[in-house]
């Protein structure tokens, strides 16, 4: 019988299937077909660091249905064991259309109602032997907004204690939540548990208060993080521990589909962190993987590889090494 290898990675949360038009550029009412992906926050990134050769799980809910069976077929594809993902019996597999206009910042439909299984994750589904062991796991500020999943995040995140590699992905999506204020003190409550926090500026301004990527990033550190990451999007990514702190510029990029960008960019991040990379070098090699995902049409379909990734930076790296030449020349 073949050894079970443990995963070195473990994410928590959102799972669905993504529909993507095959008609960009036109509201969801004009569509007239639809191509089928693996979707979800955590989802994504668990197959985003899978890419780049690290063990992934994902500890998840899916329906009794067809789309259930999807995502665990389609996990294993991209080499993310679906041994954690459970089901929830009474309720269906979450379907979330999206709508490529525009394609930065693209509206989505979600099919999650009642309530999506994701967010009944019990006690009784979680491997705890596995939570303690794992070097790096990670939750998401979704995973906080229904019960049972609040609970259940809660007191694996009490289990890990804030030891490395303990991730927060802010994963602020306003239409999970029934106001900004129950946000902040649900998504706040988790800081104080984790030792990297991830977010754009509209969700450190939930999580702490600034949507200001220095001031975010030193309350974040307040906190207790020991690394804080904003998204900063066209202005690059902020990077901070409690000694130094870098931008790095961004990578231009012509959008296909901006959805997947920041999952793109946690696979990346998880990568970099396993691999015991300093910060700046992290930060650079994550937003490379984001600007790679910005530009192709879908999420988990769409995560970059690590020589695609590498390949990006050189020519980044040589392009400013050639301006540089011609600015000397002139």
């Amino acid at each position: 019988m073949a050894k079970v290898v443990a995963p070195e990675v473990l994410t928590v949360g959102r799972v669905g299937v993504d529909l993507y038009p095959r008609q960009s550029g036109v509201p969801l009412a004009e569509v007239e077909s639809f191509a089928k992906s693996l979707g979800g926050t955590a989802t994504n990134v668990a197959v985003a660091a899978a890419r780049l050769g690290r063990r992934s799980a994902v500890l998840t809910k899916v329906g009794p249905d067809g789309f259930g069976d999807y995502v665990r077929s389609a996990l294993e594809s991209f080499g993310v064991t679906a041994r954690y993902v459970a089901t929830a019996p009474n309720l269906l597999t979450p379907v979330v259309f999206c709508e490529l206009t525009p394609p930065s910042d693209p509206p989505l439909l979600f099919y999650r109602a009642p309530i999506a299984p994701d967010l009944t994750l019990g006690r009784e589904d979680v491997p705890w032997d596995l939570v303690d062991s794992v070097p790096l796991l990670w939750v998401t500020g979704t995973g906080v907004s229904a019960e049972p999943a609040r609970s259940t995040q809660r007191e694996i995140l009490r289990r890990r204690a804030g030891r490395a590699h303990t991730v927060l992905d802010l994963d602020y999506r306003p239409m999970f939540w029934p106001d900004e204020a129950t946000a902040r003190t649900e998504i706040g409550a988790l800081l104080d548990r984790v030792s990297v926090v991830v977010g754009n500026r509209e969700e450190t301004r939930i999580a702490v208060g600034s949507a200001d990527p220095d001031t975010a990033a030193d309350r974040l550190l307040e906190r207790g993080a020991r690394l804080a990451v904003v998204k900063c999007g066209a202005d690059g990514v902020l990077i901070a521990s409690p000694s130094e702190r870098w931008t790095v510029p961004p990578h231009p990029v012509r959008v296909v589909c901006g959805l997947g960008a920041g999952d793109g960019f946690g696979g990346a991040l998880i990568h970099g962190l396993l691999a015991g990379w300093e910060p700046r070098r992290l930060a650079d090699y994550a937003n490379a993987a984001g600007a790679l995902v910005a530009g192709r049409l879908a999420c988990a379909d769409a995560m970059p590889t690590d020589a695609e990734i590498r390949d990006l930076l050189r020519h980044a790296r040589e392009t400013v090494a050639h301006a540089g030449t011609a600015g000397e020349s002139r």
